[in-house]
């Protein structure tokens, strides 16, 4: 190329042909604009003519005068009262005169007239078009649909020293927005800034106050692990998707009619006088890049195969996930195969947001009236209305994955009905009991049935249609007739199984990802690890007590810690430490209106941290902090109960419900105190502060963390100040989320009879009581005529698991509740019809219900120890640095066995080892670990025989540290996340290692 045609001409002229050639599916426009009326005139009356020519007679006898001219203005007046979104979708009406002014692609090639209507659409595009009657400005191209002029570009070229960033300006300061043409809604739908490499769009011109959004694929392109930007094309400009696939003529008039949204929000505004008032904000929702991709490319493929696969989209928070799902839902539910057949008999929704239920009828509605309404099985209505909303068909349903247990057998036979089932935020909730049922009710078990007789040696006819125990093996599995579409921004390796593309390689990998990363770099969301401080607190214990009691070692340790978590002093000195720094950094933030997050460890630490913040507020005279608190229930703290209405009270001393907290935290409270409760969905962008006195990890980290990074306009950071997890561990749960999440390989299945076996081990049922139960819970008639019968056979079952000590009682259902977690995962992903392990799953999802839940011998601890030392000390100030190209690896799931029984141990052994060893740096973790560690080699019988039989120091000095060695690197493989710190700090390593010894040594002599 030569210097001379590296112009923005020739970058025009390049786009151009591509419009222009029989791909592109444009002609060159050669109209005269008319910039009063806003419209190509002759172009649109041409159109209004040969399309619907009795309409137009018709309006013509009405308006004998300038009939064109009228009807441009009759025209406008819809555009402008109803907008132009909704007049290309649905038409307007004139004097009882009903108008087209465009003919969307029929769902099927049958429907000839539709087809025919279509071709019959003018799409032009126009060079350096001139939109004002005040000056002679010129925009650089217009896409034109009937003489409507619908999408503009500003285009720039490098080579001539001009980037997208300069298009920006011109449509920013240039661009008068009070022009017919550039007014919201009513012309032009979407601007474009647009150089070689990068794409920004907006779809509201407001002066400097215009808001530009990113239109890039990503860096490794669309649906990929990867950045901002685009990636190089081998083809030609990397920017060349924008006008080859997104502005192509099917694809535009595709975006027209299933895509861009008209959103309307109500926001409060303060007026001049003080007083609120509500605001209709209008926004028209152009989808972004990746959104756009994610619905076409699942379309397609389902399209193309039908139903019966599954779907998993890894976009990250900040990505439009509702607007997705939005149109997923719409896309799904308007789906036909070559014969003109719906592929979905109804389309189902399962999420707990309000806000989606919401979303989604306004979009769909928006889209077409002919697809009925979206019904929604909320709070108000029960699991009958869900039923009947299933078996009529209904197009789109949102429920919550609760109500289908209710209805599991209610609903009519799934023969030949197929379901698309969209899961928002998929996680385990999807791999329990409630996901089982949602399965059987939509189910269609022919092709198990016919397995299952094959298995049985049978024919298909010759089985008993009121088989319990097949009718509910038969729902195991995949199904053909259904499609799971799953959204998360973090998903688990679970999750992947179940919903994620199984690769030749055996990898789980999800169907489409706009990553965190991605989010990050776009302006999407902030990154909450930017600003990130943690602190360490010093403690030393004492005992009060002359005597010292032998107590469970664990559990002994974790009331030392909540003794430590609870205790006044730490209490108010944190609270020093939070309301200071509302007032230093969180009330300074976002124009004087952010506000701070406190998330506590359990709902008595959140009641105290309540009390102890306000009074110190009291005591040092601060204005303007205002203080909520959030958790469920109710919370004895001595002689009070509190729940959250009696403690959250207005100015004017009237109650807050807990259905207003969330409005009133909005509108005017600026710190929460929550225990458990909003650290998942909560979506309040003026939340700038987040204090964690918890410990989090994984998913949990990222979601409770995650509720900071809602971008709004002057929100450039965030800050987080955290007492008790570090650096490290923040980095551990961030890092595997930041791209691409996905799993090495799926589940060995067989590792569920392991954990039947450790369950046998305790000798507290046997073959005979599962066989005795089934026959009852299996016997026809079901479990409802025979409930009585199933408690008296699981009776003399709960009497052994009574007789056993509180240890043996713990470790048992710990199991129990593993096996049966287990079998509802790994039935979900195989139909094994292995019916022994079947009935042995129902019989101890039973015998948990009928237990008596224990946490063993109540620890006494009450006025027993006392706090000696306290110092809290700042560790880590900075940012924690996310890194890139680096994907989230889950390797095969492991089934857990019960940990061995813990032993009793002297009060002050337990309380000396954690202050000498731990004063400053003991966590949760460790003592998981050392709990692990320890009934590991305690269940050594070949070490015990050496312990027996040889001296102390032999055995703590050559026979033990290999014994150790071996435990710790066994005990790393199954759970990295636990025994890393072990292999980081040697001295960490080697004082468990001695103290271990010791202990170990002496009890293997006791049991001798």
């Amino acid at each position: 190329m030569s210097i001379d045609n590296t112009t923005e001409k020739q970058f025009e002229s390049d786009i151009e042909a591509f419009f222009l050639s029989p791909a592109g599916g444009y002609t060159k426009g050669v109209d005269t604009y008319d910039p009063k009326l806003g419209f190509y005139v002759h172009i649109l009356i041409d159109f209004i003519q040969r399309t619907q020519p009795r309409e137009w007679a018709r309006f013509v006898n009405q308006n004998k005068l300038e009939p064109e001219r009228k009807f441009c203005l009759a025209l406008d007046a819809a555009c402008e009262s109803q907008g132009l979104i909704t007049v290309l979708r649905h038409g307007f009406k004139h004097r009882g005169i009903t108008f087209h002014i465009c003919y969307f692609q029929p769902e099927s090639d049958l429907n000839q007239t539709a087809a025919a209507q279509y071709a019959a659409n003018v799409t032009e595009v126009y060079r350096q078009w001139h939109y004002s009657a005040d000056n002679n400005n010129s925009v650089d191209m217009v896409l034109v649909l009937n003489g409507i002029p619908l999408f503009a570009f500003e285009l720039k070229n490098q080579y001539t020293g001009q980037t997208a960033d300069h298009a920006r300006r011109q449509w920013m300061y240039d661009r008068d927005p009070r022009e017919i043409c550039f007014q919201f809604d009513r012309r032009i739908l979407a601007y474009f800034c647009v150089d070689h490499t990068d794409v920004w769009m907006t779809t509201r011109l407001a002066d400097k106050d215009t808001y530009f959004l990113p239109f890039n694929q990503g860096s490794n392109g669309a649906g990929n692990d990867g950045g901002k930007g685009n990636p190089p094309n081998p083809n030609g400009y990397p920017t060349a998707y924008l006008w080859e696939e997104v502005f192509q003529k099917d694809s535009m008039m595709d975006i027209l009619q299933k895509f861009i949204h008209l959103q309307v929000k109500e926001e409060k505004k303060q007026t001049q006088d003080g007083s609120e008032k509500v605001v209709r904000r209008k926004s028209l929702i152009f989808p972004r890049y990746h959104q756009l991709d994610v619905v076409r490319k699942m379309i397609a493929d389902v399209r193309a195969n039908g139903a019966g696969y599954n779907y998993l989209v890894q976009h990250s928070v900040g990505s439009g996930k509702s607007n997705s799902i939005a149109w997923t839902a719409y896309r799904l539910a308007s789906l036909h195969d070559k014969d003109s057949k719906a592929i979905f008999s109804s389309v189902i929704v399962v999420t707990d947001r309000t806000v989606l239920d919401a979303q989604l009828q306004e979009t769909i509605a928006g889209f077409d009236h002919t697809i009925g309404a979206v019904e929604t099985i909320g709070e108000n209505k029960n699991s009958k209305d869900l039923r009947d909303a299933i078996n009529n068909g209904v197009r789109i349903i949102v429920t919550t994955l609760q109500k289908f247990p209710v209805i599991y057998t209610e609903v009519d036979k799934a023969n030949g009905r197929n379901y698309a089932i969209i899961v928002d935020e998929a996680h385990s909730s999807q791999t329990g009991n409630s996901a089982l049922k949602l399965k059987a009710a939509l189910a269609d078990t022919e092709e198990a049935l016919r397995e299952y007789a094959e298995l049985e040696g049978k024919a298909e006819e010759e089985l008993d249609p009121d088989d319990k125990l097949m009718r509910e093996m038969v729902v195991h599995g995949k199904h053909k007739n259904l499609s799971f579409f799953a959204f998360t921004a973090t998903p688990k390796d679970k999750t992947l199984e179940l919903f994620g593309t199984e690769r030749e390689d055996g990898c789980f990998h999800p169907f489409h990802i706009y990553s965190m990363r991605q989010a990050i770099e776009e302006g999407f969301i902030l990154d909450v690890l930017q600003n990130y401080m943690t602190y360490d607190t010093c403690f030393k214990i004492a005992k009060t007590i002359p005597d010292n009691p032998d107590v469970p070692s664990s559990r002994a340790a974790k009331l030392i810690r909540k003794y430590q978590e609870l205790h006044p002093y730490n209490i108010s000195q944190k609270s020093q430490i939070i309301v200071e720094t509302f007032m230093e950094t969180t009330s300074k933030k976002i124009g004087g209106r952010g506000k701070m997050m406190v998330i506590t460890s359990s709902r008595l630490a959140a009641v105290r941290y309540f009390h102890e913040v306000k009074r110190y507020i009291r005591e040092k005279k601060y204005a303007n902090i205002d203080v909520l608190i959030a958790f469920s229930g109710a919370v004895q703290d001595g002689d009070e109960e509190y729940t959250e209405p009696k403690l959250n009270v207005r100015a004017d001393g009237s109650r807050i419900s807990e259905e207003q907290t969330k409005a009133e935290f909005h509108d005017n409270f600026n710190v929460l105190i929550v225990a458990e409760k909003y650290q998942t969905g909560f979506d309040e962008p003026l939340l700038h502060t987040m204090i964690v006195d918890k410990k989090l990890k994984g998913v949990k980290a990222v979601q409770t963390l995650s509720r900071l990074n809602r971008t709004c306009p002057g929100k450039t950071d965030t800050f987080v100040l955290d007492f008790v997890n570090k650096q490290e561990d923040i980095l551990e749960a961030f890092q595997p989320f930041y791209q691409e999440t996905y799993l090495q390989q799926e589940v060995n299945v067989d590792l569920i009879y392991q954990t039947q076996q450790e369950l046998r081990g305790f000798a507290i049922y046997s073959d005979d009581d599962i066989a005795a139960f089934s026959k009852v819970y299996f016997a026809k008639g079901g479990q409802s005529n025979n409930m009585g019968k199933m408690t008296s056979v699981l009776l003399p079952v709960a009497s052994r698991y009574n007789q056993k000590n509180e240890e043996e009682k713990y470790q048992f259902r710990r199991q129990l509740r593993s096996l049966i977690k287990w079998y509802s995962y790994v039935s979900q992903v195989v139909r094994m019809f292995d019916k022994e392990l079947h009935q042995e799953f129902v019989f101890c999802s039973y015998l948990l219900k009928l237990l008596p839940p224990t946490s063993g011998d109540p620890i006494d601890l009450e006025g027993k120890l006392k706090l000696e030392f306290y110092k809290l000390q700042k560790t880590f100030d900075g940012a924690i640095a996310l890194q890139p190209d680096t994907k989230g690896v889950y390797e095969p799931a492991k089934l857990k066995g019960a940990m061995g029984l813990e032993q009793d141990e002297p009060l002050d052994e337990i309380i000396q080892k954690i202050n000498e060893r731990y004063k400053g740096n003991f966590t949760d973790g460790d003592r998981v670990l050392l709990t692990a560690l320890k009934a590991k080699l305690m269940s050594d019988k070949k070490l015990a025989n050496i312990a027996r039989t040889s001296d102390p120091q032999i055995f703590t000095e050559s026979i033990f540290p290999k014994a150790f060695g071996d435990a710790a690197m066994e005990s790393y493989a199954e759970s990295q996340d636990t025994y890393t710190t072990l292999f980081e700090d040697q001295g960490k390593y080697n004082a468990i290692m001695a103290a271990l010894a010791e202990v170990i040594y002496r009890e293997m002599r006791k049991q001798h």
